[in-house]
């Protein structure tokens, strides 16, 4: 969801850049802070002691992560950090929830926005304990299409390297690849300079 840029602004927020590979916030940190995208893309996840990393989601301009633990007082439940150079809007949780109670349409956009995460973790969920990777797979690249409000018949550039498609899916990478040439023999994706379109 986009708050207008303006209207951040008008309330405090501050747009920050960001590098490549910069951290954003930690997991477990005190969430403080409501983000928005200008420019750039941010991936949310997990990593385990083996350095298995798990993506909880990925976030491009337009788009705020991080904000579910403003609303009832918990740490961040994952990393964030940036895939590019980026440019970040940060405002303060108290001056984000003062929006909210100002602007009722914001307010239900978030409500929305929050039960669409709630709906697509509940559909990623079903996915990984399914055993078959194609499925983990074109459930992801499904995912992908209807954020990006794209046509379901039509063949789209999926922007994901094969390494984040298996951080994403809970699969190995080299098991991303095998499934993505099988998947290309049977025409269910195109694979064409190495990028993939379904």
């Amino acid at each position: 969801m986009q708050i207008d840029l303006d209207l951040l602004i008008s309330w405090g927020a501050v747009a920050k850049k960001y590098k490549k590979n910069e951290v954003v916030f930690d997991e477990a940190q005190d969430a403080h802070f409501y983000y928005q995208i200008m420019d750039g893309s941010v991936r949310m996840y997990n990593s385990n002691e083996e350095g298995k990393e798990f993506t909880q989601g990925l976030f491009s301009k337009g788009e705020s992560f991080g904000s579910p633990p403003l609303f009832i007082d918990q740490q961040y439940p994952a990393k964030a950090v940036c895939i590019k150079d980026c440019i970040i809007l940060k405002l303060s949780k108290d001056k984000f929830l003062k929006i909210l109670d100002e602007y009722p349409l914001i307010l239900k956009s978030f409500l929305i926005l929050l039960a669409n995460k709630i709906y697509s973790k509940a559909t990623t969920s079903k996915a990984i304990i399914n055993q078959k990777p194609e499925f983990r797979i074109l459930a992801f690249m499904n995912n992908h299409k209807i954020k990006s409000d794209c046509c379901p018949i039509e063949k789209v550039l999926i922007p994901y390297t094969r390494q984040q498609i298996a951080n994403y899916t809970g699969l190995r990478v080299e098991t991303v690849i095998r499934t993505f040439i099988k998947m290309n023999a049977c025409n269910k994706v195109e694979i064409i300079n190495h990028k993939i379109f379904y």
